[in-house]
């Protein structure tokens, strides 16, 4: 395949071993990400993971900031086949029928289930048992072209969306190399989604980073391993945000919803609908994460007082 002139398409961390395997087995030829962004307090201008690697393989890179009026410079390079990974835009019909092998995307879920921008974040928050890779032609509508091929990866318990991220990573740039051949071929599988299957994982909004304790000790513990490491659930206590990293809970019967009604040396207890939900590792407004040991450290009067 070292002679498959590939046009790249990807964004975060998460597409780079997509990226990598690309470069050791075919032509990636033009790689295409997202602009650069002005990041953190200082607004200091950085590249996307997916440019860094580009640039230390010396493949050119485009940058546009609008795919659907931008796209020309993808055409010219005439590739064989278009490949993306979390790209972050919705890419032109123009732009996917260019390719005489099409447009190819790595999805991180077994869709038709979870389409869209946040399927690991999803996969946990929403309780799923399983989620896994897919590899699918692209249309014109959100990740709702036919299936290639797909894997299967089980949630564990102890996952949170950081060993999620990693371990589909993984499994996504294999399992494309394995598929790739055959797409050549064209020998390849080719398998409609099931519309009344499909469910959506959009970007996760501010609001649904915090916690409510109302809900049950369950759905609690998803959301706070479905936001770890990023972007944190939160809670409020004393009128001051704080994120929470690390939980676990207990079912038994409790006080009101969202009061502290227990407090030990390594952990915070917090009435939920079913239980009490305990706090391990949090990180308060302005400071460094850290365990509940060291945060109760300079705290008193804990107990029933209301988190919001």
């Amino acid at each position: 395949m070292k002679d498959l002139k590939v046009v790249f398409m990807g964004t975060p961390d998460f597409a780079i071993g997509v990226l990598e395997n690309l470069i050791k087995n075919a032509n990636v030829s033009l790689v295409v990400t997202q602009p650069d962004k002005l990041v953190g307090r200082k607004q200091i201008l950085q590249a996307t993971p997916i440019k860094r690697v580009a640039l230390e393989n010396g493949i050119k890179v485009f940058q546009p900031e609008k795919i659907r009026q931008d796209y020309e410079e993808i055409i010219a390079e005439k590739p064989d086949i278009i490949i993306t990974c979390a790209y972050g835009q919705i890419i032109p019909k123009a732009l996917l029928d260019a390719p005489p092998l099409g447009c190819i995307n790595v999805h991180a879920s077994l869709l038709p289930k979870l389409r869209g921008g946040a399927p690991l974040h999803h996969a946990l928050i929403d309780g799923y048992k399983k989620t896994g890779i897919t590899i699918m032609y692209m249309d014109e509508a959100m990740d709702s072209g036919d299936i290639i091929a797909q894997e299967e990866y089980t949630i564990k318990d102890s996952d949170n969306v950081g060993i999620l991220h990693d371990e589909l990573a993984k499994m996504g740039a294999d399992l494309l190399i394995k598929t790739l051949p055959s797409i050549v071929n064209k020998t390849n599988k080719r398998i409609k989604q099931n519309e009344d299957e499909a469910t959506y994982a959009y970007n996760i909004k501010r609001e649904e980073e915090h916690i409510d304790f109302h809900r049950t000790c369950q759905e609690i513990y998803n959301q706070v391993r479905g936001l770890n490491p990023w972007p944190l659930a939160n809670i409020i206590i004393d009128d001051k945000e704080m994120k929470v990293i690390e939980c676990f809970y207990t079912l038994k019967k409790s006080s009101s919803c969202g009061k502290i009604v227990e407090v030990s040396k390594d952990k915070i207890g917090i009435s939920a609908q079913d239980g009490v939900v305990y706090l391990t590792k949090i990180k308060p407004f302005g400071k460094k994460a850290m365990s509940a040991s060291e945060y109760l450290n300079g705290q008193k009067d804990l107990i029933n007082k209301e988190v919001k």
